[in-house]
Order: C-alpha cells, then structure tokens, then sequence
C-alpha cells in the first residue's frame, strides 16, 4: 500500500534496533561516572572487551600491562575497575562483608529441579553465605584439619611409590615424568582421602581414567568465560528450556553421592576407619548438630566444593614452587640443604606438618611461589557499597560499581615487593642479617603479608586454606629430601592458562633417588 515490502520493513525494522543500540551505549558510556578513570576504549563500551582476554588465557599478563600503561587505577569493563591499591585490600576484602561479591561467581553454581543452588564460593548473600559455613568452619581451622595428616601421609606415600615405580625403578629409570600431571593426581587423590578415606585413583591408574580432571579444566574455563557477562550463564548453563553449559562433574557427583550412602548404610567398613575421621563424618556430624541448617543436599554441596576447589589451588601452588626452585638452581641446592636426605632407615616416609614448617627456607619459597603465581590471577569482584569508595588520590568511584584487586597484579607492586617485584627471589621473606634490623624486617614483613590476596581476604577468604598448606608443605618437603629432581629440558618454559586458576603444564623432569 505504501510502495514497501516486507523485506523493506524487516530491513528499516532491524536498522532502527541497530540505532537504538548504538544510541543506548553511547550515552551509557558518555554518563559513565567511571568514564574519567583511564583504561582500553574499548573496555569502556562492553565486557566483550574482557571475556575476549579471558578466552586466550593470558587475562593477568594484559591487565599486569595495563597497570603498568595507565596506572593504580585501570578500567576494563562500562562499571568495573581493576585497582592495584594494597592499601584498600583491609576496606574491599574486609571482616564485615559491606563489599558484597558479585555475579561473577554465580557461574560455579549448579542448578537442580529449576533451582539454582548456590556454594560457598558463589552464595554472594553474606548472611546465608556465614549460615552455609557456621556447621563446618572448625573442621577447617589448623586444629580441625591437623587429625587428618594420616590421610595425606598414606597419599604422598603411595606418590612416591608410583613416581619410583613409573620413573625410577629399573628400566624406567630413564623415563621423563610430566611432574606436574603427577602433583595433579596427588592433589586429587589426597582430596579424595581426607573426604572420603579413599583416593580416587588416579595415581594408581596413572591417568586421568574417568575423565575428571579434563571436565574440570573445561568447566573452569566456563566460568571464567561467563563470569565476565552473567547473563550468558543463565542464557547457556542455566536456562530453563535446555542446558547448554560446560560438561557437568557428573562423575564427582555421583562419587560424592554413593560415598554418603555407604556411609549412612554403613557399607564402606572395608576402607574407612573411625578412628581416623574424615570429613564426611565432620559434615554427617554437622548434620546431626544443625539439623535446621545441613541436610543431604548440603552434605553433597560441601563434598563437590572440596573435591572441585581443593585440589586445583594446591596443584598450582606445588607445581610453582618446584618448577621456580629448578629454574633457579641457587634456591634448589638452598631448599635440599635445609631439607636433609630421607633416612631410609626410618619408619616414616613422609616429612611431618610440624617440621615442614620449621624449615623457614621452605616457607619461603611457598610463600614466593603463591606471590609470583598465586592459584587464582583474576579480579576479586566486590560491589562498591553505599557511600561509594574513596580512592587515595580523592576521586569516588560510586556505589554500585564493581572494583576488586587481582591476586597476580597486586603480588607485583613494587611499592610493597621492591622493583625486582617481578622477579623470583625466596629471600625477600627472609631477614638480611647484614642490612636489616629485626623491627625493620618485622615492618616489611607485615606490609608484605598484608598485601597478600593468594587465598583472597575478610570474611569470603577461602575456607579450605589450611588444608591446602598442609598438602602443598608436606609433599614439597617429602619430595625434596627423597629425590634429585633435574628439568628435563630447562631451557623450555613451561605453559600455562589462565581460566580463573592459573594451571600449568609443560613441567617435565628426570628423577633419581637422593642420596
């Protein structure tokens, strides 16, 4: 009638929504209050900007770039900065929880007969968050994780059966060991014990037989995908017509699953011994004590957290601190002289808790490994509260806004690391004797643990971080004192991703027994 088609209009219809949008970002970013805050151009018009970073793996090594090109204060989403502030870390990451985390996290949660069921890591409530962790907390303290040592010596024992087995023993003995998918197995299989009193098996087996570990990979890339736009996870993992996610941890779900029924029915006498608790009796016990609070489900919710979250943390922490000893053979030689030769006439295989730690050269290197590659290298999101958050140099950044501090990024500021930040240097936790007084040593030292975010900060820092040490300390130690441990190839770096854990691979190494 008008002299147009339906294509006509279609066309003149799908013009007018591309105008529209255009028309919307442009005034968005134009009314931006983050607008005067420096950063990528492109950053300041969409997110895509960051999940496209996300996606190549390399998201911390932009953002350290960032810092370094623009700054303390770098925006890199239309409503997010990434601020390199230590001294805001006790007011964003503090005890009183007024900075609440964002929807980042959600992407870890599951969905269950339509309902969304959040974890300890992704319930962003604080209220619901402290009555989630009210039942466990204890179990997780030094004191409450120390009675399950016996659990973690029968893991690093049996790793050292199978690394002389597969590497050592008779014509194996000039294979090469891929170190870093062993310290895999282990992290895995020690989680395994302490949850269950049994591994998983993947140390006996010597693979990844059941897959697992591959959908934990893929899974963790998901999330670190979907975390920078949100809604994706609720268009993709967790739309309400059909699922389009990552590959499930229906294999860890139905492990976690059949072990609480054999432990209600009392069907797993054969491998677990009450007198050595693990923690499925510490959450049955829960259950039994806040019965308002923990049910099966529950149960089920605190076994997937520390299957998924346990082991990767300290499969990243272990497997940086050996590959950064053995790149710098000066701390190598320091770490097997402070650590004497395994005496094979004793009856322990496996070097104690307690004297791990009393090897102060040890503690640096762990404590330098999780500063130059901490576990987690992404933004610690946290909504900018009421009141909005005053930044050192004046400027408000309004409430509503997402602000956090990257574990990687602050890890190597040079106003608290010095200016070789960047640098592996085990000595910067020790005192100079010959250059530093005590209190000075004791100052820098408050300064440095204070700036340290390896198991994030305040009321939301990781519940499962004195289990994690207890795994990383005993098996660096035990290893040390019974191995020479040489790079295979030690000009060849190793490769790594980040996909919210900075995981690594490419360790690969020749292993002799030490003498």
């Amino acid at each position: 009638m008008f002299g147009y088609s339906n294509r006509d209009a279609a066309s003149m219809l799908g013009y007018a929504f591309l105008v529209a949008l255009l028309t919307w970002y442009l005034i968005t970013y134009l009314l931006s209050p983050l607008r005067r805050f420096p950063g990528p151009f492109l950053a300041g018009w969409t997110n895509l900007w960051r999940l496209s970073h996300v996606r190549q793996g390399k998201y911390h090594k932009v953002i350290h770039e960032l810092h370094k090109n623009y700054g303390p204060v770098v925006r890199i989403g239309p409503n997010v900065l990434d601020l390199d502030i230590p001294e805001l870390i006790k007011t964003i990451y503090s005890i009183k929880s007024d900075y609440l985390k964002t929807e980042f996290y959600h992407g870890s949660s599951a969905k269950n007969d339509g309902k969304i069921i959040y974890n300890l890591f992704s319930e962003c409530n604080p209220k619901v968050h402290a009555q989630q962790k009210r039942p466990i907390s204890k179990h997780y303290s030094l004191a409450g994780v120390l009675p399950l040592e016996p659990h973690i010596d029968d893991t690093i024992s049996y790793l050292c059966r199978r690394l002389e087995e597969e590497f050592i023993n008779g014509s194996n003995s000039t294979k090469t060991c891929d170190l870093g998918e062993w310290i895999s197995y282990y992290t895995w299989d020690v989680v395994g014990n302490v949850t269950f009193s049994q591994p998983i098996g993947y140390l006996k087996k010597g693979c990844d037989f059941d897959k697992t570990l591959h959908i934990a990979n893929v899974a963790m890339g998901y999330f670190s995908l979907v975390g920078q736009i949100p809604i994706l996870d609720h268009l993709l993992d967790k739309n309400p017509v059909y699922r389009i996610g990552p590959p499930s941890f229906g294999a860890v779900t139905n492990i976690s699953i059949q072990h609480l029924m054999d432990r209600l029915q009392n069907k797993d006498t054969d491998y677990h011994d009450p007198s050595k608790p693990d923690y499925l009796d510490k959450f049955i016990e829960a259950k039994e004590k806040f019965p308002d609070l923990v049910d099966d489900m529950q149960i089920i919710s605190y076994l997937m957290i520390n299957m998924i979250a346990g082991a990767d943390t300290a499969g990243v922490t272990i497997n940086a601190a050996l590959y950064f000893s053995l790149k710098h053979p000066q701390v190598w030689e320091r770490l097997r002289t402070e650590i004497s030769a395994y005496d094979h006439t004793s009856e322990s295989t496996v070097i104690s808790y307690t004297s791990a730690r009393h090897f102060p050269y040890l503690d640096a290197v762990v404590r330098e490994a999780m500063r130059c590659h901490p576990a987690v290298a992404m933004l610690l999101e946290r909504y900018v509260p009421e009141g909005g958050l005053t930044l050192p140099d004046g400027s408000l950044v309004p409430a509503g806004s997402i602000v956090g501090i990257n574990p990687y990024i602050v890890g190597r500021n040079t106003s608290v690391w010095g200016e070789d930040a960047e640098e592996f240097r085990p000595e910067r936790w020790l005192r100079d004797e010959t250059r530093e007084t005590e209190d000075a040593f004791q100052e820098r030292l408050v300064s440095m643990n204070k700036a340290d975010l390896s198991f994030g900060g305040g009321s939301r820092s990781c519940i499962g971080k004195h289990l994690g040490l207890v795994e990383v300390y005993k098996v660096i130690a035990t290893l040390v004192s019974r191995y020479d441990i040489k790079l295979a190839l030690p000009e060849k770096d190793w490769m790594t991703h980040n996909s919210f854990f900075v995981r690594q691979t490419g360790i690969e190494v020749k292993l002799t027994r030490r003498i």
